[in-house]
């Protein structure tokens, strides 16, 4: 199975930027495959941003990951 995770770009230095996961987690992302500005969302597969996503959106997605992770119990961690 994969996943892809959406953060917010910060910087952007051509083709690469710097993503935002929360809680002080950044990335360097690949950026050649979609259209992202600084502020925007990205969902991100594998350090390829793959799509730009509205901030709701990817609030909603960041949401729905922080519950699934919160139902496997308090050893389950933080996701982000």
């Amino acid at each position: 199975m994969c996943y892809a995770i959406p953060g917010k770009v910060v910087e952007i230095r051509g083709d690469v930027g710097v993503v935002d996961f929360g809680n002080g987690v950044r990335r360097e992302v690949i950026l050649a495959m979609v259209d992202a500005k600084v502020g925007d969302y990205v969902l991100v597969h594998a350090g390829y941003a793959i799509k730009v996503l509205d901030e709701k959106g990817a609030l909603e997605i960041l949401q729905a990951i922080e519950d699934a992770i919160s139902l496997a119990g308090k050893d389950g961690g933080q996701c982000l």
